[in-house]
């Protein structure tokens, strides 16, 4: 795997898949998808019942500056499934962060799964559940050996019947 600034971002071939009656085109996004990423990622907080609109909207300012360098050095990877009509359906990304050697794997880097979301009208239609198995596909393909995410509630289900456990992990928010 190679994170070279510049890289093309649309090295895996698009994967069709059939979601009830309709077909999705899974592709990477590009730097030109960035609005429709940083969108999806105040929807998916807003479906989390996050409102305070004024602190939605510096997340999206602060997001749009993280990805755009992230998804320009290689470090963020996001895949996008489209209907057939051309709308974006569902997305999901992959953070790859540097990680020391650890005595469970001795990747260079850990993948971390964030920004799963479908929009509703294509709900329930297994999308986010292909999204999330074409990151980890993409992970065994490039070595990653571990991959972690954080579950919403409605998320958990479909992590699960995946293979996703919980860990160990504890957190502090510090003051």
């Amino acid at each position: 795997m190679t994170h070279k600034k510049g890289m093309e971002q649309t090295d895996i071939a698009s994967i069709k898949t059939l979601a009830g009656r309709d077909v999705f085109v899974i592709r990477q996004a590009t730097l030109n998808d960035l609005p429709a990423l940083v969108a999806q990622r105040r929807h998916m907080y807003e479906d989390m019942g996050y409102t305070d609109t004024a602190r939605l909207d510096e997340l999206e300012k602060a997001f749009e500056l993280w990805l755009h360098d992230k998804l320009e050095d290689g470090h963020y990877r996001n895949w996008l499934a489209e209907s057939s009509d051309g709308r974006i359906a569902a997305g999901a990304g992959l953070w790859l962060v540097d990680w020391p050697p650890q005595m469970m794997d001795f990747a260079p880097y850990r993948g971390y799964i964030m920004n799963v979301y479908t929009a509703p009208d294509f709900r329930k239609r297994g999308l986010a559940k292909r999204m999330v198995q074409t990151i980890v596909n993409w992970c065994a393909d490039q070595r990653i050996d571990t991959v972690s995410l954080h579950a919403s509630c409605e998320g958990r289900p479909v992590y699960e019947s995946l293979g996703f456990t919980p860990t160990n992990e504890m957190r502090l928010h510090v003051p």
